[in-house]
């Protein structure tokens, strides 16, 4: 068990390069779909942008109004500020020099209206997230966990504050939050036939135990005994099976049906059932405006029940499953939710054509990384160069042992590489400081 440990955390110089080049990646998408040079303001409310907040312009402390500014307005009107990276928002208009500044002026687009009306805000723009309305990064959170954003009202909650269980291959899904799944309640129907089934945290926690127990008891004696009573105890379950089919033959006169009648029952369903409820409800919202409703339809259906608590996770491309009748379409309207209906309003969507520009572009990672370095004064470009040639020159050295002694290179020994970097560039920024053990 040991070695298969071992062998696992063993990883090439390619993988970590590779890795590397899918977090820059992962990032540069994110912004790749905003101009770093050009205020966003004259294209009006920006279907989905990179958004920030600048902490020294308008301070939560103070008698400030939140406020947001575009990509290049961070860059340009807000050098050396503190600013809250707001990750993406729907329909948003840059807010740099109007009204809430005072008397600053936005040095890309001036001519600004007081105030952008239909701009939406929350505590994010002020640094705060959750239902706990706390900071992220917090110093004063001892529990690791990861922050999940709400497609409607784009807040990030903790995933202990979703009053639910976060389900595996969450960045596959959208997830909408308790309390607007209650502002727009007919999404529960859609819930209960489409959505990730719910999984209790208790239940979680229980299969988490289960498997770290078998882990640490199993051996392979114990495994191959397993095998051993496993072959005696399948001939025997096979005659019992054989008696018990056909005993339900007999009752219900058909296999097949009480099997469909029992995979339809309870809450806990198969991902292919979930799938094949979203083909039927996405065949009844293509039809065309005369199609009868079938969100209707759904309602009427009553073997698919969820208690309407927590958030609700949904599987990629739930979009195109909604109902878009003229009914419905009014619904959406009457609960802001309309966006919902296109799925060209999702971060995904806004990702893939950042990607495809950058691609298109050849360099548009670079781009960004350059404006931001241009930026910076004189000293400070010299002193990035600097401390990359030493970082270059001395990993270059360090990966040089391990092929001279032919030995693969692991996690821990990156990590260790790192460490002392870190651990040297303190020393070199501290000089007169001395520490007693």
């Amino acid at each position: 068990m040991a070695a298969k440990k071992e062998e696992e955390a063993i990883v090439s110089l390619v993988d970590v390069l590779e890795e590397d080049e899918e977090l820059e990646n992962e990032a540069s998408a994110v912004l790749a779909g905003s101009d770093p040079d050009r205020c966003s303001y004259p294209e009006g409310y920006v279907k989905r942008q990179a958004v920030y907040a600048c902490s020294t312009c308008t301070p939560k402390d103070g008698d400030s109004e939140p406020a947001g500014i575009c990509l290049a307005c961070s860059y340009k009107c807000h050098e050396g500020h503190d600013l809250y990276e707001l990750y993406t928002k729907r329909n948003f208009r840059c807010d740099c020099g109007n009204s809430k500044f005072g008397e600053m002026e936005c040095k890309l687009f001036p001519d600004k209206a007081h105030l952008n009306t239909e701009n939406l805000y929350s505590h994010n723009f002020f640094g705060l997230y959750c239902t706990c309305n706390r900071p992220y990064p917090d110093v004063d959170d001892q529990v690791q966990d990861e922050m999940i954003q709400c497609v409607v009202c784009e807040d990030w909650l903790h995933g202990r504050h979703l009053g639910c269980a976060v389900p595996d291959a969450v960045e596959l899904q959208e997830m909408v939050c308790e309390a607007c799944m209650k502002k727009a309640p007919f999404l529960w129907t859609y819930a209960a036939h489409i959505a990730v089934p719910p999984v209790a945290k208790e239940e979680v926690w229980k299969q988490e135990e289960e498997v770290k127990k078998e882990e640490e008891v199993k051996t392979e004696e114990e495994l191959k005994q397993e095998g051993e009573v496993k072959k005696e105890g399948e001939v025997k379950k096979e005659g019992e099976k054989k008696e018990e089919k056909n005993t339900e033959e007999k009752a219900s006169g058909s296999s097949g049906e009480t099997a469909q009648v029992n995979g339809a029952s309870g809450c806990k369903r198969k991902h292919s059932e979930v799938e094949a409820e979203v083909d039927v409800v996405g065949e009844s919202s293509r039809e065309g405006p005369a199609a009868r409703c079938s969100l209707q339809e759904l309602k009427l259906r009553r073997e698919a029940r969820r208690e309407e608590v927590g958030a609700v996770f949904w599987p990629t491309g739930w979009r195109s499953r909604l109902c878009s009748c003229d009914s419905c379409k009014r619904m959406f309207a009457g609960a802001a939710v309309l966006f919902l209906l296109d799925e060209g309003d999702t971060v995904l969507a806004y990702e893939t054509k950042g990607k495809s520009t950058e691609e298109a572009g050849g360099s548009g990672g670079e781009e960004l990384l350059m404006s931001a370095f241009n930026n910076l004064n004189r000293v400070q470009q010299l002193e990035i160069v600097y401390e990359y040639n030493d970082l270059k020159a001395e990993l270059r050295d360090y990966l040089q042992r391990f092929a001279a002694e032919g030995k693969v290179v692991t996690p821990e020994d990156i990590r260790q590489f790192f460490e002392e970097q870190h651990s040297r560039k303190r020393r070199r920024a501290n000089p007169g400081q001395y520490y007693c053990s």
